[in-house]
C-alpha cells in the first residue's frame, strides 16, 4: 500500500551556514560599527541567542536572519521568537527556538483536513509526523497538494514516499 511522511525538520547545516552569513552581515554593516551584538546557535538545543544594545540592532539581526534563511531555501516559520529579556547593562537577550517536528495540535489539524477531504486515504499521527496511506499515488499527491495549499504554522516535508 503506497505511503508517505508529513514531517517537520530544519537541515541544521544549512541552518548553521544561514546564521553564519547573517553574522558576517551584521558585523559589516556601518549602523553596527563598536557594537557589542552577538549571535549564537547553540545546535544541541535548536536555539539561536542574540544580543544587542537596543531595539532598532534586534530587529535589523532578525531581519538578516530571516532573509539568510529565505535565500537558503529554509522556511522562517521554524523560527519561534520569545520574548526578548533585558540582560545585564543595556543589553537586551532574546533567544528563537527552532521548531522541529509536528506539534499534536497541527497534526491534528492536518489529519482532519486531509479526512475532510473525501480522498480515500488514512492518516494516522505517529510521534511529531503524520503517516499517510492510500491505494493510489494519485491520491497521496492530491494529499500534498491539499496541504501545500492550506498554512498549519509550520514548514511541512513530504518524505517517505513508498509504492
Amino acid at each position: 500500500m503506497p505511503t508517505f511522511d508529513i514531517v517537520s525538520k530544519i537541515d541544521g547545516q544549512t541552518l548553521d551556514n544561514a546564521i553564519n552569513t547573517a553574522k558576517k552581515e551584521i558585523l559589516n554593516r556601518y549602523d553596527f560599527n563598536d557594537s557589542k551584538s552577538t549571535i549564537d546557535l547553540d545546535k544541541k538545543t535548536n536555539q539561536v541567542t542574540i544580543v544587542t544594545e537596543n531595539d532598532m540592532r534586534l530587529k535589523a539581526i532578525q531581519d538578516s536572519i530571516i532573509s539568510r534563511m529565505v535565500k537558503q531555501h529554509l522556511d522562517p516559520k521554524a523560527l519561534d521568537f520569545g520574548k526578548e529579556q533585558y540582560a545585564s547593562g543595556n543589553m537586551i537577550r532574546k533567544e528563537i527556538k527552532i521548531r522541529e517536528g509536528i506539534d499534536k495540535e497541527a497534526a491534528k489539524k492536518i489529519v482532519k483536513k486531509i479526512k475532510d477531504s473525501g480522498l480515500k486515504v488514512q492518516a494516522s499521527i505517529m510521534d511529531d509526523q503524520v503517516r499517510v496511506q492510500g491505494k493510489k499515488i494519485d491520491d497521496l499527491q492530491s494529499v500534498i497538494s491539499l496541504c501545500r495549499a492550506e498554512d498549519f504554522g509550520q514548514p511541512l516535508q513530504y518524505i517517505n514516499m513508498r509504492d
